[in-house]
């Protein structure tokens, strides 16, 4: 196939009905989508498992793959303000590998959202049967699919309002529970003692569990980390999206920086790394009720509850413009273009149907649904990043020499640390497939980008013959 055959064209900006997708999301709503959606519930309680397997060397994890999404949401953002679209790194696959490679990149990270959804409902499910006992799950993941299924079938600008708003509390949380473990941490907050060294250096060092115990604590961090991808594809309905992807990209260092490496650190500090607390309650919850902050639990209940909410809300909204791009772009059913009130309805409808699905599944699978689910995903994110890593290796040339005032973000020390992001992502999946607990994750992620891309393959044969 020659060079020109493979190149797409540039995505559509309308359907087949001429409507266009809005530009509703103001400046604000974008910082604050690029600020908050850092803080998810993966930090929140998946960091539990990820301080017992590694000790406080969870910090060291959490820092390396934390500059492995840097360098990831870098070539993003060189790519995405160079060529704002929403489909964000599947239209950027299509343009540099491929259209079977756009294909498989954007169904891969449409069944990834899908699958967050229900998850997240499931999470927010288990928190409301435990302040309500006796009302049963499936019946708030209905309540709840309902509500985000119907704000993102509105106006752009109302997922934009929801998520400022839900932001804005996970930010001040956050904020909160870094100043008072700081003060801690500093012996200067009232009633509490500063620990020093002695819960990072005690009961069995800084690496209590060797090696091993770090690559674990690196597996469960690196799922923490997905879903910042997202502020590219909102970045197309922005009043300007190239000054807010450059300025969403450009501030990824400071907050992956403090809310993860940062919080993880104040937390080994004041906590035993081994306190059971960590995994019981959480380690948010554990470290506020160490400081003897009044009903501590139930206050990061809340936070968690308004992490998944936001969550749902922004995989929604994310999902539906990767299946819309999709459709717009000739892979996917026609019927999923429509767009209506600059809203593409039948794909919002289309990305929250899993998630309905879930009310029955929940009501049937209670107890061994949400580990499942899991177990589906945990190794898509990486193929993305890796589809993002080859997009931009090939792209950047081209910018260079076509266009190259677009590159109003670069990628630091192009090519080199591309190539360090693409040995990373190939490492993380080495490991998850050594892993036992793991291998299910990359067998599954294995299957899915097979199918996917074959099936990419032949849409695209498809697609040239009839041309």
């Amino acid at each position: 196939m020659s060079h020109s055959s493979t190149v797409a064209p540039p995505e559509p900006p309308r359907t087949e009905a001429g409507s266009p997708l809005g530009n509703g999301l103001k400046q604000r709503h974008l910082s604050m989508i690029a600020l908050g959606g850092v803080i998810g519930a993966g930090l929140f309680v998946g960091s539990g498992a990820g301080i017992a397997a590694a000790g406080p060397s969870i910090v060291l994890a959490y820092a390396a793959s934390g500059l492995l999404v840097m360098f990831v949401m870098r070539m993003l953002g060189e790519m995405s303000a160079a060529n704002p679209a929403s489909g964000s790194f599947s239209v950027h696959a299509e343009r540099a590998i491929g259209p079977w490679a756009g294909f498989t990149a954007g169904w891969m990270f449409w069944t990834l959202l899908c699958v967050g959804v229900a998850i997240e409902a499931i999470g927010a499910a288990h928190i409301m049967t435990g302040w309500f006992p006796g009302t049963p799950s499936w019946m708030w993941v209905l309540v709840f699919m309902a509500l985000f299924c119907g704000s993102n079938l509105a106006a752009v600008s109302h997922f934009g309002e929801f998520e400022f708003w839900f932001s804005a509390l996970k930010i001040g949380a956050i904020a909160l529970f870094l100043g008072l473990g700081v003060l801690a941490v500093l012996d200067l907050l009232p009633g509490t003692g500063a620990p020093g060294t002695a819960n990072l250096l005690h009961d069995g060092g800084f690496l209590p569990n060797g090696v091993d115990g770090l690559l674990v604590g690196l597996l469960a961090s690196v799922v923490a980390y997905g879903g910042l991808e997202t502020v590219t594809i909102a970045a197309a309905e922005s009043e300007n999206p190239v000054k807010g992807v450059a300025r969403a990209v450009k501030t990824t260092m400071w907050r992956i920086a403090v809310v993860y490496v940062g919080s993880m650190l104040v937390i080994v500090t004041l906590l035993p790394w081994n306190d059971p607390k960590v995994t019981e309650n959480g380690p948010y919850a554990a470290t506020l009720d160490h400081l003897g902050i009044p009903a501590a639990g139930e206050i990061m209940n809340v936070v968690i509850l308004i992490a998944l909410l936001s969550a749902m809300n922004a995989n929604i909204y994310g999902s539906s413009r990767m299946a819309y791009s999709l459709v717009s772009r000739g892979q996917g059913p026609k019927a999923l273009g429509r767009v209506t009130g600059a809203v593409p309805r039948r794909a919002v409808l289309a990305s929250s149907g899993f998630g309905f699905v879930t009310v029955l599944l929940s009501y049937w699978y209670p107890d061994t649904l949400f580990a499942w689910l899991l177990n589906m995903v945990g190794g898509v994110i990486l193929v993305v990043w890796g589809f993002i890593a080859v997009s931009q290796f090939a792209l950047r040339r081209r910018l260079e020499r076509e266009a190259p005032e677009k590159l109003v973000v670069r990628m630091w020390c192009f090519p080199y640390l591309t190539w360090v992001a693409l040995a990373g992502v190939a490492g993380v999946l080495v490991l998850m497939a050594l892993g036992e607990d793991t291998r299910v994750q990359v067998i599954f992620t294995g299957g899915l980008t097979a199918a996917l891309a074959v099936t990419g393959y032949v849409v695209q044969r498809r697609a040239a013959a009839a041309a």
